[in-house]
Formats: structure tokens, sequence, C-alpha cells
């Protein structure tokens, strides 16, 4: 296979199996909550103080976080190439670097800079994140 193959059958691997992954492992409780209304609606409000307290919760949570406990979250979208220690897979080994050298590999391929053979396929990751997001993913990898 060229690396161009390679790069489309690592992008459907990725396309695909992160939301079906994030699907799976979502923090919503199991249950069929959709075709609740009236009473049910309001047993459910009573229980978790309805939409606003949730989100209210969650925006505290986030809030409170550490950068390495957000780049946690913002790192699920690394683990099907990097795993989930960063011990490496597809993509090379990130465990062990320090933070600054994270941001600064980041920043170059969301440049579109090349840095090796599958920079094609970094170019778009690091489009998708924030310089905050970028921060938070290097501050999550150095504890690693």
């Amino acid at each position: 296979m060229n690396a161009h193959t390679i790069s489309l059958v690592l992008f459907a691997c990725f396309a695909f199996g992160l939301p079906l992954w994030a699907m799976q492992n979502n923090s919503y409780p199991p249950g069929n909550v959709h075709n609740c209304s009236g009473e049910c609606y309001e047993r459910w409000k009573q229980e978790t103080g309805g939409v606003l307290a949730i989100v209210a919760a969650q925006a505290e949570e986030k809030a409170s976080a550490t950068p390495a406990q957000l780049g946690e979250k913002a790192y699920a979208g690394c683990i099907a190439c990097h795993g989930a220690a960063g011990e490496g897979g597809i993509g090379p080994q990130l465990a062990g670097q320090s933070a600054a050298e994270i941001v600064d590999k980041l920043m170059q391929y969301k440049r579109g800079e090349t840095r090796g053979a599958q920079s094609a396929l970094m170019w778009s990751q690091a489009q998708q994140l924030s310089d905050m997001d970028i921060d938070n993913i290097a501050a999550f990898i150095e504890t690693r």
C-alpha cells in the first residue's frame, strides 16, 4: 500500500471509529428519556435539577479542572493513533515528551508544516484544535 492509501484507511478508521466510541463511552445514563413528558419530565427535573442545573454543573466542573484534566478529554481524538496513554501505535509515542515539545509539534501541524510521513493526517487534526486545546493536550501528555 502506498502512503495515500494508508492515510485514507487511517482517516476512515478515525472518522467512523471515534464517533462510535464516543457514543458508547459518553457520560449520559442509559435508558430512553426521549419520550418523557408531563409527570415523567417533572420527576426527571426534580431528580436532576433540569437542563440548566446539569449545564451549570458541567460548566463548574470544567472551570475547576486542571489543564491536564481538560487535556485528557481533548485527547480522546488522539487515542486511535497514539494510544490511550500516549504509548504510540499507528502514530508515534507521545508519552515522555514535554508539554513544550507537544505544543511546538502541534502548532507546526496547525500551520501546515511537514514533520514526517503522516503530516497530512495531522494537519486536519491540529486545525480542529484551539490554542487552549493544544496547551491542555500538551499538559495531559506531559503527565504520561
